[in-house]
């Protein structure tokens, strides 16, 4: 099993790959500015940082088989997580994605259509610019999982599908993703790697 250091565990996406990680039996650094919401329990050391402070994430994460980061894209930059998890010398690293970078049937990003909230633009831009800056690491073993457009609450299926740089849509025509199911995808990525410095989607 590895040992793996998870940067925003608190959040919607990060606590249900922080249950997904402790069901599968890995022991989980659960990284948070607040861990206030993180009950003690077997497999979790939870850790208490600003991940924007590059020598205090540098040291949360060394000794870490991998790191995945769920952090969000607007308040942290590529720079302050790559750079940190580089300087810790751990080879690998598992991004949760946006749906903003994934292309339409025309070759156009979703982030590009005219009718893309505007609410969420500032957010998936950060998400696109990650993704570049990965397309540019020559160190790391990276992988960067993109959901489908919406990303919400639900149950865990174990029912998706996966894509590579295009966005998935439904037979009825919706694209989604639950956090607990694209939590089981991003683990089975971690035990068994298959989009070693790719991006891939998961959805329905």
């Amino acid at each position: 099993m590895s040992k793996i250091a998870l940067i925003g565990a608190t959040g919607r996406a990060g606590s249900q790959l922080l249950e997904e990680a402790l069901r599968r039996g890995h022991s989980v650094t659960a990284i948070a500015r607040d861990i206030s919401k993180l009950a003690a329990r077997a497999g979790v050391v939870s850790q208490s940082l600003d991940v924007l402070d590059a020598t205090a994430l540098q040291a949360a994460v060394a000794g870490h088989d991998l790191v995945i980061s769920a952090a969000h894209f607007a308040s942290i930059p590529a720079s302050a997580v790559i750079g940190p998890v580089k300087a810790a010398g751990v080879k690998r690293l598992l991004v949760v994605g946006g749906a903003g970078s994934l292309l339409l049937p025309d070759g156009s990003r979703v982030i590009d259509a005219p009718d893309f909230p505007a609410e969420y633009k500032a957010e998936a831009s950060a998400g696109a610019l990650f993704l570049d800056a990965l397309r540019q690491e020559q160190q790391l073993d990276w992988t960067f999982l993109s959901p489908s457009a919406l990303f919400v609450e639900g149950e865990r299926t174990g029912r998706f599908r996966l894509g590579r740089d295009e966005l998935l849509v439904s037979a009825e025509g919706k694209s989604w993703i639950t956090f607990a199911d694209y939590a089981i995808a991003l683990l089975d990525e971690v035990e068994q790697p298959a989009h070693s410095r790719q991006r891939f989607t998961v959805g329905y």
